[in-house]
């Protein structure tokens, strides 16, 4: 992990930091490729010419850059998650009601070719 990455990493809240880390094993178990670095101020994470990038924010995680017709299956069991255009938030008290494979699915979604 690069020095930017890692002092992002080193800054988040205990409160949320268990949610940001589940969604970052999920990443890179699927993609152990993807390259990880600082971009719009967040963690991004590239595979090919597909990114995704995963801020942490007072609510908890939000995810931006997924495709919106590969990741409906998704949005449309989570609807209450979608904030605006390209945005999921994902709070950290409701993060248990979504399952690793429902977030590995999202990922997919975002990252595949």
């Amino acid at each position: 992990m690069d020095a930017e990455v890692q002092a992002y990493v080193n800054g988040i809240t205990s409160v949320h930091r268990p949610l940001f880390e589940r969604v970052h094993r999920l990443i890179m178990e699927a993609y152990p490729e993807a390259g990880l670095v600082l971009s719009y101020g967040m963690p991004t994470y590239r595979v090919g010419g597909r990114k995704l990038h995963v801020g942490v924010w007072q609510h908890g995680v939000s995810v931006y850059g997924w495709d919106k017709e590969r990741a409906a299956p998704f949005t449309s069991r989570h609807p209450d998650l979608v904030s605006g255009k390209g945005t999921i938030r994902l709070r950290s008290e409701q993060a248990a009601g979504v399952t690793d494979e429902e977030l590995g699915e999202l990922i997919r979604a975002s990252l595949e070719a």
